[in-house]
Protein backbone atom coordinates (compact mmCIF):
# COMPACT_ATOMS: atom_id res chain seq x y z
CA UNK A 1 0.00 0.00 0.00
CA UNK A 2 1.85 3.45 -1.04
CA UNK A 3 2.73 5.58 1.92
CA UNK A 4 0.82 8.76 2.51
CA UNK A 5 2.49 11.91 1.59
CA UNK A 6 3.09 14.03 4.46
CA UNK A 7 0.59 16.98 4.77
CA UNK A 8 3.17 19.40 4.53
CA UNK A 9 4.53 18.18 1.45
CA UNK A 10 1.45 17.89 -0.35
CA UNK A 11 0.88 20.18 -3.20
CA UNK A 12 -0.52 23.36 -2.33
CA UNK A 13 -4.70 23.07 -3.84
CA UNK A 14 -4.27 25.92 -5.71
CA UNK A 15 -2.05 24.28 -7.39
CA UNK A 16 -3.99 21.25 -8.92
CA UNK A 17 -7.16 23.79 -9.63
CA UNK A 18 -6.32 25.87 -12.43
CA UNK A 19 -3.78 23.87 -14.33
CA UNK A 20 -1.08 25.72 -12.09
CA UNK A 21 -2.49 29.10 -12.72
CA UNK A 22 -3.28 31.10 -9.53
CA UNK A 23 -6.25 33.84 -10.10
CA UNK A 24 -5.69 37.12 -8.99
CA UNK A 25 -8.50 40.01 -9.11
CA UNK A 26 -7.62 42.99 -10.75
CA UNK A 27 -9.25 46.36 -11.58
CA UNK A 28 -7.94 49.68 -12.91
CA UNK A 29 -9.38 53.13 -13.09
CA UNK A 30 -7.72 54.82 -15.77
CA UNK A 31 -8.26 58.10 -17.58
CA UNK A 32 -9.25 57.25 -20.58
CA UNK A 33 -9.60 53.61 -22.68
CA UNK A 34 -6.42 53.94 -24.65
CA UNK A 35 -3.98 51.98 -22.67
CA UNK A 36 -1.20 53.33 -24.61
CA UNK A 37 -1.88 57.09 -24.49
CA UNK A 38 -4.07 57.51 -21.21
CA UNK A 39 -3.46 57.49 -17.72
CA UNK A 40 -3.41 53.94 -15.43
CA UNK A 41 -4.59 56.04 -11.57
CA UNK A 42 -4.67 53.25 -9.75
CA UNK A 43 -4.54 49.57 -9.31
CA UNK A 44 -6.64 47.21 -7.06
CA UNK A 45 -5.19 43.27 -6.81
CA UNK A 46 -7.55 40.88 -4.71
CA UNK A 47 -5.15 37.30 -4.31
CA UNK A 48 -7.13 34.04 -3.43
CA UNK A 49 -6.96 30.87 -2.03
CA UNK A 50 -8.73 27.67 -1.98
CA UNK A 51 -8.90 25.01 0.77
CA UNK A 52 -8.89 21.21 0.77
CA UNK A 53 -11.82 21.19 -0.48
CA UNK A 54 -11.90 23.06 -3.39
CA UNK A 55 -13.64 26.37 -1.97
CA UNK A 56 -12.17 29.47 -3.61
CA UNK A 57 -12.12 32.74 -1.14
CA UNK A 58 -10.55 35.69 -1.07
CA UNK A 59 -7.20 36.03 0.56
CA UNK A 60 -5.05 39.04 0.62
CA UNK A 61 -5.79 43.34 -0.76
CA UNK A 62 -4.01 45.85 -1.81
CA UNK A 63 -4.38 49.27 -3.87
CA UNK A 64 -2.16 51.45 -5.27
CA UNK A 65 -2.94 55.40 -6.15
CA UNK A 66 -0.72 55.66 -9.11
CA UNK A 67 0.64 59.48 -10.37
CA UNK A 68 -0.74 60.23 -14.56
CA UNK A 69 2.53 59.15 -16.14
CA UNK A 70 4.53 61.83 -18.27
CA UNK A 71 2.49 62.93 -21.21
CA UNK A 72 -0.77 60.91 -19.98
CA UNK A 73 -3.49 61.77 -21.76
CA UNK A 74 -7.07 62.31 -19.14
CA UNK A 75 -10.15 62.55 -20.94
CA UNK A 76 -12.61 64.57 -19.09
CA UNK A 77 -15.76 61.89 -19.31
CA UNK A 78 -13.29 59.11 -17.81
CA UNK A 79 -12.45 61.75 -15.01
CA UNK A 80 -16.16 62.71 -14.28
CA UNK A 81 -16.87 58.97 -13.96
CA UNK A 82 -14.22 57.76 -11.39
CA UNK A 83 -14.20 61.18 -9.49
CA UNK A 84 -10.45 60.88 -9.09
CA UNK A 85 -8.17 64.11 -8.45
CA UNK A 86 -4.89 62.87 -10.28
CA UNK A 87 -2.89 64.93 -8.32
CA UNK A 88 -5.06 65.83 -5.07
CA UNK A 89 -2.09 65.24 -2.01
CA UNK A 90 -4.93 62.89 -0.17
CA UNK A 91 -4.52 60.36 -2.57
CA UNK A 92 -0.89 59.12 -1.56
CA UNK A 93 -0.66 58.59 -5.12
CA UNK A 94 3.11 56.80 -5.76
CA UNK A 95 4.90 56.21 -9.54
CA UNK A 96 3.66 53.83 -11.83
CA UNK A 97 7.03 51.93 -11.64
CA UNK A 98 6.38 51.79 -7.71
CA UNK A 99 2.83 50.82 -7.20
CA UNK A 100 3.33 47.95 -10.22
CA UNK A 101 5.73 46.68 -8.60
CA UNK A 102 4.17 46.51 -5.06
CA UNK A 103 1.24 44.62 -7.09
CA UNK A 104 3.81 42.34 -8.79
CA UNK A 105 5.66 41.94 -5.23
CA UNK A 106 1.98 40.92 -3.64
CA UNK A 107 1.19 38.06 -6.34
CA UNK A 108 4.94 36.26 -6.58
CA UNK A 109 4.06 35.98 -3.17
CA UNK A 110 1.35 34.67 -3.57
CA UNK A 111 2.54 32.26 -6.59
CA UNK A 112 5.08 30.86 -4.24
CA UNK A 113 2.53 30.56 -1.28
CA UNK A 114 0.29 28.59 -3.84
CA UNK A 115 2.79 26.61 -5.58
CA UNK A 116 1.90 28.37 -9.09
CA UNK A 117 3.65 28.65 -11.78
CA UNK A 118 1.79 32.14 -12.78
CA UNK A 119 -0.93 34.43 -12.42
CA UNK A 120 -4.33 34.62 -14.26
CA UNK A 121 -6.14 37.90 -14.40
CA UNK A 122 -9.55 38.08 -13.17
CA UNK A 123 -11.56 41.33 -14.02
CA UNK A 124 -15.20 42.42 -14.85
CA UNK A 125 -14.36 42.76 -19.14
CA UNK A 126 -10.55 41.71 -17.93
CA UNK A 127 -8.97 42.46 -21.52
CA UNK A 128 -8.91 46.22 -20.55
CA UNK A 129 -7.44 45.87 -17.04
CA UNK A 130 -4.92 43.16 -18.90
CA UNK A 131 -4.20 45.66 -21.35
CA UNK A 132 -3.61 48.72 -18.73
CA UNK A 133 -1.34 46.50 -16.30
CA UNK A 134 0.83 45.28 -19.40
CA UNK A 135 1.48 48.59 -20.84
CA UNK A 136 2.45 50.07 -17.76
CA UNK A 137 4.98 47.53 -17.01
CA UNK A 138 6.56 47.83 -20.58
CA UNK A 139 6.55 51.75 -20.11
CA UNK A 140 8.74 51.03 -16.30
CA UNK A 141 10.87 48.89 -18.28
CA UNK A 142 9.02 45.81 -15.89
CA UNK A 143 10.72 42.26 -16.96
CA UNK A 144 8.83 39.98 -14.30
CA UNK A 145 5.32 40.57 -15.14
CA UNK A 146 3.34 37.58 -13.09
CA UNK A 147 0.76 37.76 -15.74
CA UNK A 148 -0.33 35.24 -18.22
CA UNK A 149 -0.19 37.67 -21.68
CA UNK A 150 -3.09 37.04 -22.75
CA UNK A 151 -5.47 34.16 -20.98
CA UNK A 152 -7.64 35.84 -18.42
CA UNK A 153 -10.86 35.21 -16.58
CA UNK A 154 -13.73 37.22 -17.16
CA UNK A 155 -16.65 37.93 -14.79
CA UNK A 156 -18.80 38.94 -17.80
CA UNK A 157 -19.00 35.81 -19.38
CA UNK A 158 -19.09 33.55 -15.95
CA UNK A 159 -21.88 36.29 -14.51
CA UNK A 160 -23.83 36.12 -18.31
CA UNK A 161 -23.79 32.11 -17.47
CA UNK A 162 -24.77 31.67 -14.24
CA UNK A 163 -27.04 34.62 -13.72
CA UNK A 164 -27.79 36.25 -16.97
CA UNK A 165 -26.08 39.13 -15.97
CA UNK A 166 -23.36 41.21 -18.00
CA UNK A 167 -23.30 44.46 -15.74
CA UNK A 168 -20.95 44.04 -12.74
CA UNK A 169 -23.48 45.74 -10.00
CA UNK A 170 -26.09 43.37 -11.73
CA UNK A 171 -24.69 40.28 -11.73
CA UNK A 172 -23.01 40.66 -8.34
CA UNK A 173 -26.76 41.23 -6.68
CA UNK A 174 -28.06 38.42 -8.71
CA UNK A 175 -25.45 36.13 -7.16
CA UNK A 176 -26.85 37.59 -3.80
CA UNK A 177 -24.18 39.95 -2.98
CA UNK A 178 -24.42 43.70 -0.81
CA UNK A 179 -23.59 45.92 -3.74
CA UNK A 180 -23.37 49.85 -2.40
CA UNK A 181 -23.80 52.30 -5.43
CA UNK A 182 -21.79 55.14 -3.61
CA UNK A 183 -18.41 53.29 -3.49
CA UNK A 184 -18.42 51.64 -6.93
CA UNK A 185 -15.94 53.11 -9.39
CA UNK A 186 -12.91 53.09 -7.17
CA UNK A 187 -10.46 49.93 -7.86
CA UNK A 188 -10.26 48.84 -4.53
CA UNK A 189 -14.55 48.12 -4.03
CA UNK A 190 -14.85 46.77 -7.42
CA UNK A 191 -11.96 43.99 -7.23
CA UNK A 192 -13.22 43.28 -4.17
CA UNK A 193 -17.08 42.85 -5.34
CA UNK A 194 -15.60 40.90 -8.55
CA UNK A 195 -13.44 38.81 -6.61
CA UNK A 196 -16.93 37.57 -4.37
CA UNK A 197 -18.49 36.90 -7.34
CA UNK A 198 -15.87 34.90 -8.98
CA UNK A 199 -15.50 33.07 -5.45
CA UNK A 200 -19.17 32.45 -5.83
CA UNK A 201 -19.67 31.21 -9.35
CA UNK A 202 -16.79 28.83 -9.04
CA UNK A 203 -17.92 27.63 -5.67
CA UNK A 204 -21.86 27.49 -6.72
CA UNK A 205 -20.20 25.66 -9.97
CA UNK A 206 -18.46 22.96 -7.55
CA UNK A 207 -21.72 22.42 -6.03
CA UNK A 208 -24.52 22.18 -8.78
CA UNK A 209 -22.42 19.76 -10.42
CA UNK A 210 -21.31 17.53 -7.94
CA UNK A 211 -17.66 18.35 -8.44
CA UNK A 212 -15.34 16.23 -6.15
CA UNK A 213 -12.06 17.82 -5.99
CA UNK A 214 -9.11 17.83 -3.50
CA UNK A 215 -5.47 19.11 -3.53
CA UNK A 216 -4.73 15.33 -4.92
CA UNK A 217 -7.16 15.20 -7.70
CA UNK A 218 -4.98 14.55 -10.80
CA UNK A 219 -4.82 17.34 -13.27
Amino acid sequence: MPEETPSNHRPAPMSRRFRGFMPVVIDVETGGFNHKKDALLEVAAVTLKLDDNGIIEIDEQMTRHIIPFEGANMDPKSMEVNGIEPYHPFRMAVPEKEALNDIFKLIRTSLKKNQCSRAIMVGHNTIMDLNFVNAGAERCKISRNPFHPFSTFDTVSLAGLAYGQTVLSRGVQAAGIEWDSDSAHTGAYDAFKTAELFCKIVNQWRKTNGMVWSANTPE
